[in-house]
């Protein structure tokens, strides 16, 4: 799970684009609690939820021409000029280059193999969210692809990231942890978009997921405030209850009540 002991490799950060930023502010406030605040005049529209006065995710409205709303996850890098060239070599494209943030730190969109976006974050002021694993925040990711051996390869050359297969009802789950930090540290995981009727019509693309104290109310209650109940509120066996979910403006998300871990 994630984690602000933050690591070269893994989620630091995550932000929402959408068309309408008050209303989304209105319904994930309404879920997790979070309240936006402006980032300041010079931040150009860009806000931050926050919960109990700590950061958990960044939120904009963008313009039409820039895409349906949706969540994007941002991998802590040393350098996101490197990265980013390391993820053109690796197939990808930069979608947005390098650039630097207000002294907060530099950042760059990219987009993988498959061409699903994600961001880069080199720590500057700020080293990423302040809260993270704990309920309404951000605690996993997962990366729909069509070609799981293709992403790994991808996602290795780009921010080193390693693999594991790890046991799972049904068959066996590709885990990601960051470079040398072991499977202690996995903050996500690689699913096949084909094995998933619930994604795959949609494409690939990655799914946050934020930490709740009880799924069927949050699945509830953005179902009543004009989201959509993408996957019903599930058990699976040693994980948690999860939800999988949409906004009103079609951002996808997840949501999971984590079960206790054992060692």
């Amino acid at each position: 799970m994630l984690t602000t002991r933050f690591t070269d490799g893994a989620p630091n950060w995550i932000d929402l684009g959408t068309s309408d930023i008050d209303t989304a502010a209105s319904f994930y406030g309404a879920l997790f609690g979070w309240r936006l605040e402006s980032a300041g005049p010079e931040a150009g529209g860009y806000g931050f939820f926050q919960l109990d006065g700590r950061t958990v995710a960044g939120g904009m409205q963008n313009p039409p021409e820039q895409g349906p709303a949706s969540w994007t996850v941002y991998f802590r890098t040393p350098d996101a000029d490197a990265t980013a060239k390391a993820a053109s070599k690796a197939h990808g494209r930069v979608l947005l280059s390098p650039m630097d943030v207000m002294g907060e730190g530099r950042m760059a969109i990219l987009s993988d193999q498959a061409g699903v976006p994600f961001g880069l974050w080199q720590p500057g002021r700020t080293k990423g969210v302040d809260l993270a694993g704990a309920p309404g925040s951000l605690c996993w990711v997962e990366l729909y692809t069509p070609d799981i051996a293709a992403a790994a390869a991808f996602y290795y050359g780009t921010l080193g990231l390693e693999t594991s297969a790890v046991p799972f009802p049904g068959g066996v789950y590709t885990c990601v942890n960051p470079p040398g930090a072991g499977e202690d540290a996995m903050f996500g995981g690689f699913v096949p978009l084909a094995d998933d009727p619930v994604e795959a019509p949609a494409g690939a693309y990655w799914l946050p997921y934020f930490e709740v104290t009880d799924v069927d109310a949050v699945a509830a209650e953005a179902a009543g405030r004009g989201g959509t109940v993408r996957m019903p509120a599930t058990d699976i066996e040693g994980v948690g209850r999860i939800a999988r979910l949409a906004d009103p403006h079609g951002a996808r998300f997840a949501v999971i009540r984590s079960a206790p871990r054992v060692d």
